[in-house]
């Protein structure tokens, strides 16, 4: 299979001899990591089979949030903590899609503008959930924000897990209507106004064009599903998705780069061919920078509202003790983690087993 590290290997000289002096930290530090991540520059142990005495090594992980070989494990753990806040009620799954005539801006001044953009879907959501002709209390929003489309063009948009209900000021639940939450033209609306007028104030050194306060946004809320399946079906594809998986690299020669995306529209699966040193950009454009969350809570789910989320978990154990809960052991499918641990089946022989025969430290100097 080919990687992204190995088009990275190949194209990076280029690239960096392209754009390596106006290339952000975050950027150069992604290629390092990534180019590096379960190799010897990493460091790791060396074991050995008991059995047939294969010699196997394992590299430590370089756990960049934009390194299409990590986060399994942190994927899992990350899951099982989120299990215990889900409760027992449908949840609606609301996509917000910034315009495309704001685009290069936000891709200008990420840490404002994306920030800016994801507290404007936040707070637009929160306020139309506690009018009483929709929900009439205050909600739970998990917000991860996407910057790229299945092509890895610039295509900024928020994918956001909102509570099917809202806790009042009195401290009841009330439910959603069956099937709707708010109406997304109003969603859109507020978001527009929110964003461009919180921006402008932020950083009025920033130039908004005119027609983007007229320019139409693109919202959806749909139901998406009931209590901690809901974690498994919908937070891990979206949460740690990076701009392409190694598994969508279909071919790589002296110059081009080919992989595959989903064309939504036609609902069938493309090919799309590009330099190398176009991959490349196109990948980087979406490693945020340093420090920028992406994942964000919001409504009850706020950790500063950890008292309200026990207060409704506690309303749902008195109203509904016998909800049910998920099968022990159910997991969502996250790939092979590639990792060896001393006690091991061999991966070799499949009878023997491993022990450490030695830890390989990093090097004392970081990889180039």
């Amino acid at each position: 299979m080919i990687e992204v590290a190995d088009i990275f290997r190949q194209f990076g000289d280029a690239y960096l001899a392209a754009f390596g002096d106006s290339m952000l930290p975050s950027h150069k530090r992604a290629m390092r990591d990534i180019v590096h991540c379960r190799t010897e520059a990493m460091g790791g142990h060396l074991y050995e089979c008991d059995s047939c005495h294969e010699q196997i090594y394992s590299y430590h992980s370089c756990k960049n949030r934009s390194c299409p070989k990590c986060h399994t494990d942190q994927t899992r753990r990350w899951l099982d903590l989120r299990k215990e806040e889900m409760l027992p009620i449908p949840y609606f799954h609301v996509i917000i899609t910034m315009p495309e005539i704001l685009r290069s801006l936000c891709q200008s001044n990420q840490i404002d503008a994306y920030g800016t953009f994801m507290k404007a879907c936040a707070d637009a959501i929160l306020e139309l959930a506690k009018d009483p002709k929709h929900v009439g209390g205050l909600v739970g929003v998990l917000m991860v924000l996407h910057t790229c489309n299945q092509q890895m063009l610039h295509h900024p948009h928020t994918h956001s897990l909102v509570t099917g209900g809202g806790i009042t000021d009195n401290g009841s639940w009330n439910p959603a209507r069956q099937g709707f939450l708010f109406p997304p033209k109003a969603l859109s609306r507020l978001v527009r106004g929110k964003f461009l007028t919180t921006l402008k104030r932020l950083r009025p050194d920033i130039n908004i064009p005119e027609a983007a306060w007229q320019q139409n946004w693109v919202s959806h809320c749909t139901v998406w599903g009931k209590g901690e399946q809901v974690v498994l079906d919908y937070l891990a594809r979206y949460v740690f998705r990076i701009a392409i998986t190694n598994s969508r690299i279909v071919a790589m020669d002296d110059q081009t780069v080919t992989f595959r995306y989903k064309d939504r529209k036609q609902r069938r699966w493309r090919t799309c061919r590009v330099s190398g040193i176009e991959f490349m950009r196109r990948f980087l454009m979406h490693v945020l920078p340093k420090g920028f969350h992406k994942v964000r809570y919001f409504g009850i789910w706020n950790p500063k509202n950890r008292h309200m989320l026990k207060q409704v978990d506690l309303l749902f154990v008195l109203t509904h003790p016998a909800a049910a809960d998920l099968t022990p052991g159910q997991t969502t499918e996250m790939g092979p983690t590639r990792k060896v641990a001393p006690g091991a089946a061999c991966l070799h022989c499949s009878t023997g087993t491993l022990f450490l025969i030695k830890s390989i430290p990093r090097p004392t100097t970081r990889p180039p």
